[in-house]
């Protein structure tokens, strides 16, 4: 077996990092990144970095910043 014949990384820029989770601090609204928030416009698979900075929390209006990531 050649080195590239199996084995090799994928090529195409394929997301590899796990969907993470973030919390709202303010209520404790939980933003999964693989399941996104198809209510307010942000599509399944989006990563947290990939939410628009006007977005909000759909519980209860806090910002993106008031946000952290869910352990």
């Amino acid at each position: 077996m050649t080195k590239g014949d199996q084995g090799a990384e994928p090529s195409g820029g394929v997301e590899t990092e796990p969907f993470a989770k973030w919390h709202c601090v303010t209520c404790g609204h939980i933003y999964d990144e693989a399941l996104g928030d198809p209510d307010t416009g942000v599509a399944p698979g989006t990563r947290w970095a990939d939410v628009p900075a006007d977005w909000y929390c759909p519980d209860c209006g806090a910002t993106k910043e008031d946000y952290d990531l869910y352990r």
